[in-house]
């Protein structure tokens, strides 16, 4: 899922004070953390304070030093750390809470997606339509529209296509994806660039969705999407940067402090893009300062021994503010874009059960390797039919490899059969459920038969 829709939204006055106490940036990074001195950098005051503490739930004030808090109670009771060079703010009753950790986002794609057509949201055809006309207005003949986060389900469910662009970008490529990031829109001269015609086969895992006649209409599915994404220029390194900060920024003003950054991979992309980021854009936020959120990171399950080995020279704890997690892949699509892998067809799309993305001999043997090696495993799955092929898969780890605590994770879980749930507890195999999966149960009644 995109990094906007997971970066949790709340009360921006007081969550913006959660950001300054838990991150306030300290000196070089040293593990574990040692006192210097005996006076805070920031005291505040006259704030609710909640601690999680169930013996102390609540304190007024809080002393902080170093990004680290020193202690929590009564004004008094802090006034002690208080020096000549302490900041002290007065929250004049504000709420104060631990900072929000978001365990999916795509941080960096997050960010570039701020800096594009702002789509998500949209609630009717003209809008959508008028946002992309703005868009196109701005840019020079023959430069790329790129835009995203629309839903379909907000304006009737109908699927932009093609024609709703063509009229306003002759002659600018758009692409736009959609809010779930397994199914994007492009205009006909982008479809054209691609090389897309009616005699192009569906890839492996992806659907060319067509008219009557065969014809590409404009939507790409999982990994169809690679024909149109390969033929648009490289973001360039700067901006990749720049859209770190900017995502970070933006979780960190609605009280997001860490976050699981299952990288910039989708079905069809290339595995190199992570690896990409990660010493470009990670570390040389690292080295020069900027990073402002700590993150953990995971990487495609196929290079999963280039990140033991990463783990092996390095560690687990690049630094205070990176951490290394594990690997991801995909099994199934989404249920937005028909792709989720169900047992029973689609009601709007009777022949259709959803898209398997990977074979499973091949899916099994990578997990097997990974988790040998230690790594913590995620896999996507949203369908009720690709839940069960997974949890059978882990059974079969699990015998093979034995009992430990693998912490294996299933991202979504979105929609399980029955007996499923039960499923999750016999191995603690974490069901990775974003809020907005629990708010697709009415599509899920309005398209499943």
């Amino acid at each position: 899922m995109p990094a906007q829709s997971g970066l949790l939204a709340a009360g921006a006055a007081a969550l913006a004070v959660v950001a300054a106490v838990f991150l306030l940036p300290g000196p070089a990074p040293r593990l574990p953390w040692t006192p210097r001195g005996r006076f805070a950098d920031m005291i505040l005051a006259n704030a609710t304070i909640y601690t999680a503490d169930p013996a102390r739930p609540f304190g007024a004030a809080m002393a902080v030093r170093g990004g680290r808090v020193l202690h929590v109670g009564t004004y008094d009771s802090v006034k002690e750390f208080r020096g000549k060079h302490t900041y002290e703010l007065n929250l004049s009753g504000n709420v104060v809470l631990p900072g929000f950790i978001d365990s999916h986002v795509h941080l960096i794609d997050g960010g570039l997606q701020l800096a594009r057509v702002p789509l998500r949201g949209v609630r009717s055809k003209d809008v959508f339509i008028s946002r992309v006309n703005e868009a196109v207005r701005d840019k020079h003949p023959g430069q790329w529209v790129r835009g995203g986060g629309w839903n379909n389900d907000f304006w009737g469910g109908d699927f932009p296509i093609a024609a709703w662009l063509d009229d306003i970008s002759p002659d600018n490529p758009v692409w736009l994806t959609r809010m779930d990031g397994h199914m994007g829109v492009a205009n006909s001269l982008a479809i054209k660039i691609a090389g897309i015609d009616k005699n192009t086969n569906d890839p492996v895992g992806g659907t060319i969705v067509r008219t009557t006649e065969r014809e590409p209409n404009g939507l790409l599915v999982d990994a169809a999407m690679k024909l149109v994404l390969d033929v648009i220029p490289d973001v360039s390194l700067t901006e990749r940067r720049e859209s770190l900060l900017r995502a970070s920024r933006h979780a960190l003003m609605r009280g997001v402090t860490t976050v699981v950054d299952v990288g910039s991979y989708f079905p069809g992309m290339s595995e190199k893009q992570p690896w990409q980021d990660f010493s470009d854009i990670y570390e040389w936020a690292q080295s020069m300062g900027k990073m402002m959120i700590r993150v953990c990171l995971f990487f495609p399950l196929p290079t999963w021994s280039g990140v033991s080995d990463l783990i092996h020279k390095k560690g687990r704890l690049i630094s205070e503010w990176i951490h290394v997690g594990g690997v991801k892949a995909f099994l199934d699509g989404s249920l937005g874009s028909s792709s989720a892998l169900f047992y029973e067809p689609y009601k709007d799309d009777p022949g259709s059960f959803g898209l398997q993305l990977i074979d499973m001999d091949v899916l099994l043997n990578a997990t097997l390797e990974s988790d040998k090696s230690g790594l913590q495993v995620a896999i996507h799955a949203i369908g009720d039919k690709a839940n069960d092929m997974l949890l059978d898969m882990l059974d079969e780890i699990v015998n093979l490899n034995g009992v430990r605590d693998r912490r294996f994770r299933v991202e979504h879980a979105q929609h399980l059969a029955p007996s499923a749930a039960k499923r999750f507890g016999e191995h603690n195999t974490i069901a990775s459920v974003q809020i907005i999966c629990w708010m697709m149960q009415t599509l899920l009644e309005r398209r499943s038969g």
